[in-house]
C-alpha cells in the first residue's frame, strides 16, 4: 500500500452520523485505549491486529478509521496498522490525520475506561425506567431475615468462580430469564441480581423486569465492589453450577421471550435468508453470533459462527462487534436467549439484529451440519519465519555470545515467568528494541503464542536486517513445557507497560479508592454520551 488515505476529526464525525457500515479501531495498547479514546472505538492493538480485526470486522470493504495516540513515540501505529489491513485484504483503511490529540483539540468528547457505550447504556436503562436497586446493607438485613430471597449472580462462571456473595446462585446474562422457573419456584421470592459492579446487574433486573415475573426484583447496588467496600465477606472459589433448565422452565422462558419479541419489535430470520446473507457477507457485514454457554457452543454450534454468551455481547458490545450498523444474526437453541439478548441491542441502537428462526433445532440446519469444538480467530495464516526450538535457544543464551530474546507477549506473563535475560516490550514498539540493541546478531522473538513469535519475528528481520532473526518455536510457553529455567518479574522493559488494563471489578484485591473511582466513573457516561451525539439509544418505557 504506497497511500495511506487519511481522514480529518471532522470527516470521521460525518462518516458516523452518515448511518452507513463502519468501523474505527484504536490501535493503542489496552491500558493507553483506557486512557482516553472515541465512544465508537474498538480497542484492536497493532500489537495482535491480525488476530482481532477479522472478527471485529469481517467485511474488507468496510471503512476502517484508525486511531493513534497522535503523539507517538515510534513511528505512527494508525499508519503501521492500515499497511497490516491493506496486506490482509481490507480496501478502505484510513488513519485519522492527528489521532485522539487532534480528536480532543476539535473539541469532540473522549471517554476513558473500556466499555463505555455498553456500560452508559446500563447507566441509561437505569435512570429513565427507575430499574430498583438496593444497598449492600439492605441486601444483607433480606438474607438475614429468613425470608424468601435468592441472590442470582448475572456474571460468566469465571467471574462468579472468581468471588461472588455468599449463597448466590450463577445465571450468566440472559440465561436468567431461560432458567428463572428452576431458580425461584414460587412469586413470593424476592430476586437479587448481582455482578462486579452494576451495569450487567441493572441489565439483569430490567430483563427480568421487562419479561414480566411476578416478583420483586432488585439489583444489589454496585455489586461485589460494593459488598466489599460495605464491609460484607465474599466468597472465593465456588463451584455451584446451575443445572440445564428443566423443559417447564424452557417453556415458561420462551412464552415470557415471546412477548418481549412483540413488544420491543425483535425481527427474525430464517436459514435461507441467513444463507444469503452469507453469501453476501463480501458486500456487507454478517456477525453470527452463538448467545448461549461456551460448553454448548463447543458440543455443537452453526458452522461460521462465533460465541458471544448474550449477557456479554451488552455489557462489551465493542468487543465483538466494531461495525456499526451491520447485520447481526443471533443463534441460540429455543429462541428463547436469542430475544433477550436482541431485545436490548435494538435499544442500543443498532438498528439490523434478528433472532435466528427456529434456533440451532428448528432452523433447518440440523445436528449433522453443526461443528464442534472451539473456534479459533480469523486471522491469516502466520508468516513463514525461521524458527528455533526450545533446547536450541537454552544452548545459544548459556553460550559466549547470548542471543538478543525479545518477548512481545502480555507484560504480566512475562512477569510470572519468561526465558532468561529476555526484554519485554509490545509488537508495536519493537523499534524501540532496535534502537536499543541496534548491534545484535542473533535476535530471537517469542510470545505467549508461537504465531504471535512469527509476526513479531517478521517485523524483526526489517528492523535487525544484518542480524540473524528466529521466532521461538511455541514460544514462552513450549520453553517452559521443556522444563527449562525461567526468570521472574520485569528487570528489563523497552516500553511502558500498558498493554492490558486491569480491571478492579475483577480484581479480588483491588484497593478501595480503585473501586470508588470506577463508580465515579459510570456515574459521568450517560452526560458525556448524550454531548457526544453519536449513538442514538432507544429505550422502549
Amino acid at each position: 500500500m504506497s497511500d495511506i488515505a487519511s481522514i480529518t476529526p471532522g470527516e470521521a464525525k460525518a462518516l458516523i452520523r452518515r448511518g452507513g457500515e463502519f468501523a474505527v479501531l484504536d490501535v493503542r495498547e489496552q491500558e493507553e485505549f483506557s486512557r482516553g479514546h472515541a465512544l465508537l472505538a474498538s480497542c484492536a492493538p497493532l500489537s495482535r491486529l491480525e488476530w482481532t480485526a477479522p472478527d471485529l470486522v469481517p467485511c474488507r470493504k468496510v471503512p476502517v478509521v484508525l486511531v493513534d495516540s497522535g503523539e507517538e513515540i515510534v513511528a505512527p501505529r494508525a499508519g503501521r496498522a492500515a499497511r497490516v489491513l491493506a496486506d490482509i485484504g481490507y480496501e478502505a483503511p484510513m488513519v485519522l490525520q492527528g489521532g485522539m490529540k487532534a480528536w480532543r483539540d476539535a473539541g469532540y468528547v473522549d471517554f476513558n475506561g473500556v466499555g463505555a457505550l455498553s456500560k452508559g447504556f446500563g447507566e441509561l436503562v437505569e435512570e429513565e425506567l427507575g430499574t430498583p436497586r438496593l444497598e449492600p446493607a439492605q441486601i444483607k438485613a433480606l438474607l438475614d431475615g429468613g425470608g424468601k430471597c435468592v441472590v442470582i449472580d448475572v456474571r460468566p462462571r469465571e467471574e462468579f468462580e472468581n468471588m461472588s456473595i455468599p449463597g448466590g446462585r450463577n445465571a450468566p446474562g440472559c440465561e436468567v430469564t431461560y432458567r428463572f422457573a428452576d431458580l425461584v419456584t414460587d412469586d413470593e421470592t424476592v430476586v437479587v441480581i448481582n455482578c462486579a459492579g452494576r451495569t450487567r446487574s441493572i441489565i439483569g433486573t430490567q430483563t427480568l423486569r421487562n419479561a414480566g415475573v411476578p416478583n420483586r426484583v432488585v439489583a444489589l447496588k454496585g455489586g461485589t465492589m460494593n459488598w466489599r467496600l460495605a464491609g460484607f465477606t465474599l466468597e472465593y472459589g465456588a463451584r455451584r453450577r446451575t443445572a440445564p433448565p428443566s423443559a417447564r422452565a424452557i417453556e415458561v422462558a420462551r412464552e415470557r421471550a415471546f412477548a418481549v419479541a412483540r413488544r420491543y419489535g425483535v425481527g427474525f430470520v430464517d436459514a435461507a435468508t441467513l444463507q444469503r446473507w452469507r453469501e453476501e457477507d463480501g458486500q456487507r457485514t454478517l456477525y453470527v453470533f452463538d448467545v448461549r454457554q461456551p460448553e454448548e457452543f463447543v458440543a455443537g454450534h452453526l458452522p461460521g459462527s462465533r460465541i458471544a454468551q448474550g449477557g456479554q455481547l451488552v455489557q462489551a458490545t465493542d468487543e465483538y462487534a466494531a461495525v456499526r450498523n451491520g447485520r447481526y444474526v443471533l443463534v441460540d437453541d429455543t429462541e428463547c436467549r436469542g430475544i433477550m439478548t436482541a431485545h436490548w441491542l435494538r435499544q442500543m441502537g443498532l438498528p439490523n439484529v434478528f433472532v435466528l428462526e427456529g434456533g440451532l433445532g428448528g432452523s433447518g440446519f440440523g445436528a449433522k451440519g453443526l461443528e464442534r469444538g472451539e473456534v479459533p480467530p480469523a486471522m491469516p495464516a502466520p508468516p513463514t519465519v525461521p524458527c528455533i526450538k526450545s533446547a536450541d535457544l537454552a544452548a545459544l543464551v548459556a553460550g559466549a555470545t547470548p542471543p538478543l530474546v525479545v518477548n512481545v507477549g502480555e507484560s504480566r506473563r512475562h512477569r510470572k515467568g519468561h526465558v532468561p535475560e529476555a526484554i519485554w516490550g509490545t509488537r508495536g514498539y519493537l523499534e524501540l528494541a532496535a534502537r536499543a540493541h541496534p548491534g545484535a546478531s542473533t535476535v530471537v522473538l517469542t510470545a505467549d503464542e508461537g504465531d504471535h513469535a512469527r509476526f513479531a519475528a517478521l517485523d524483526a528481520q526489517a528492523l535487525w536486517p544484518k542480524a540473524r532473526v528466529l521466532a521461538l518455536e511455541g514460544g514462552t510457553p513450549a520453553w517452559i513445557r521443556a522444563g527449562l529455567p525461567i526468570e521472574e518479574g520485569m528487570a528489563s522493559a523497552y516500553c511502558a507497560e500498558d498493554d492490558v488494563w486491569y480491571k478492579p471489578y475483577t480484581d479480588v484485591a483491588a484497593k478501595p479508592e480503585a473501586m470508588k473511582g470506577y463508580f465515579d466513573w459510570e456515574f459521568g457516561l450517560v452526560e458525556r454520551i448524550r454531548k457526544d451525539g453519536d449513538v442514538d439509544f432507544r429505550l422502549v418505557r
